[in-house]
């Protein structure tokens, strides 16, 4: 498996105006500064080492993109807080992901496989090994994906109480298949899922690999509280553990 430094990647955001590649590292690392909330300019030169005037000329051509967007700090009026204001799509790396055969795993997955449901589910899997074989990471779409499944089966899955909530999300889980789910603990919010649909058998990536999961669950829960909340995958099938579990939890502020 190989060692990937996310900011080396080439990022993709889908902006007003359309999709925008960005391949600048320094850019990049701009970008995963801002994705943990709204900065100044000065604080991103000091979190990246990087002097003042290359900082302002990558953050005005992120702008000029419609990547990122600013408002006027609060607590002092001469100052720009910049924000992320596009969504992510994915990126792209000249390094493989994964050192899988693909046709071992299409051989013992889906080849032999006789139950359909089965087959639709490897053929999904391949399709994402496929993919991440060609350093093609797709996470962030299938997470936008999953919430927005999410928010729509929500009214299949509400309750009176979060209590119901999460029973009817075990029943949803295994009724379709999705695996087990049990429930670790209520404050906060622990689930963790067995037999895992999206990520059990697929090679070990070292890294939490439930983008669609995290996402439908975000959706759900996001729809319950009435506020965006935030599904954190802290154990993964996929970055070898026995289970997935996702803590779900208020959605830091971006601004």
């Amino acid at each position: 498996m190989a060692n990937i430094n996310t900011e080396s990647r080439i990022k993709i955001f889908s902006t007003k105006t359309g999709v925008n590649v960005v391949q600048s590292p320094i850019k990049a690392q701009i970008l995963s500064i801002l994705k943990e909330g709204g900065m100044s300019g000065s604080q991103i030169v000091s979190s990246t080492k990087r002097s003042k005037s290359t900082i302002s000329a990558h953050l005005q051509d992120l702008e000029d993109a419609g990547i990122i967007d600013w408002v006027i700090d609060p607590e002092d009026r001469r100052r720009k807080i910049y924000y992320i204001n596009s969504k992510f799509l994915g990126d792209l790396s000249s390094t493989k992901e994964i050192e899988n055969d693909m046709n071992d795993l299409l051989e013992e997955y889906v080849v032999q496989s006789e139950d359909p449901f089965n087959f639709f589910r490897f053929m999904f899997r391949a399709i994402r090994v496929a993919l991440l074989d060609e350093g093609i990471n797709i996470d962030p779409i299938l997470h936008n994906a999953g919430v927005k499944v999410g928010k729509t089966f929500y009214k299949k899955l509400k309750g009176q109480d979060v209590n119901e909530l999460t029973r009817n999300i075990a029943v949803f889980w295994e009724a379709n298949k999705l695996g087990n789910i049990q429930i670790k603990s209520m404050n906060p919010i622990i689930i963790q899922a067995y037999d895992c649909f999206e990520c059990e058998d697929l090679p070990q990536l070292g890294r939490p690999a439930c983008a669609f999961d995290s996402g439908l669950l975000e959706g759900v829960f996001s729809n319950y509280y009435g506020q965006e909340v935030e599904a954190e995958e802290t154990k993964c099938y996929a970055q070898g553990d026995d289970f997935c579990q996702f803590v779900i939890k208020p959605l830091k502020s971006k601004e």
